[in-house]
């Protein structure tokens, strides 16, 4: 445990309580930004009966076991992406306060997962990626880096080579294909991900969301699920894979390096 996390009892678990809280709020951004809904106005509501939900039927995590996973009115089931989303945000600033060697790294690392929590959420639900996440981040990545560890020049590298590269990848599918393969939000968030995790972080990214996906994509085939032409949400996966090296960077490439060249 880093010192400065040592040093304040208690800090950790507040850190899970604030995660939390965090995660009730990325319920209301995954489920109204594709829409183009106000993120603040009006206060959350069942979807099936628009029954406006009251103060105590809206605590994070609490609210779903005390109701039982139903609407308090109409007894619709609540999916179960609301408190799978809340015990992510309560996960994520706690370990990025373990990765951290400091206070801000912990806040620039924390706030990055959350935004992968957002993306990877929305891409499942709606095959997007919004802007709204991927061009801030893109912006904030290049300017923060530098306090998880990635030098600004590295990040800027990441950044180009995550949108370039991607956009090779899916101009080359639609030119053999002839149809889209992946869209221009991976393209962004390939950005945002080399801004924030520099270009040996991207690397890693992609091959971690890239085995990822082929993994569940084989799964869904054996159970006939799917079909070849069945798209995945890329974003999710790459989500998935960026939250662990931001998380574990320095061990990954470690690990890497010793893989592909050996022991030193």
């Amino acid at each position: 445990m880093p010192d400065w996390l040592a040093g304040v009892p208690g800090l950790p678990a507040a850190l899970g309580v604030l995660g939390l809280i965090l995660g009730s709020f990325l319920n209301v951004v995954i489920q109204r930004l594709p829409r183009d809904e106000s993120l603040w106005r009006p206060r959350s509501r069942c979807p099936r009966c628009r029954r406006a939900l009251a103060a105590g039927d809206n605590l994070p995590l609490a609210s779903y076991l005390i109701l039982r996973g139903r609407c308090r009115h109409c007894r619709a089931p609540i999916p179960l992406r609301y408190p799978i989303v809340e015990m992510l945000g309560a996960l994520a600033l706690p370990a990025a306060a373990l990765a951290s060697a400091s206070p801000v790294a912990a806040a620039v690392r924390g706030a990055f997962l959350l935004a992968l929590i957002a993306v990877a959420f929305i891409d499942l639900e709606h095959q997007i990626i919004p802007d709204e996440i991927s061009l801030p981040g893109l912006a904030a990545g290049l300017l923060a880096a530098p306090l998880i560890g990635v030098p600004r020049g590295e990040a800027a590298i990441g950044a180009v080579a995550g949108a370039g590269g991607l956009l090779l990848v899916a101009l080359g599918y639609r030119l053999v294909r002839r149809r889209e393969g992946m869209g221009m939000g991976d393209v962004k968030l390939a950005a945002m991900l080399g801004a924030f995790l520099g270009w040996r972080g991207l690397v890693v990214s992609v091959l971690g969301g890239s085995l990822l996906g082929s993994a569940c994509g084989l799964v869904l085939l054996a159970r006939g699920r799917a079909s070849g032409r069945t798209p995945l949400p890329f974003g999710t996966f790459l989500a998935a894979a960026a939250a662990a090296v931001a998380l574990a960077g320095p061990a990954i490439h470690a690990r890497l390096e010793t893989l592909l060249i050996g022991p030193r």
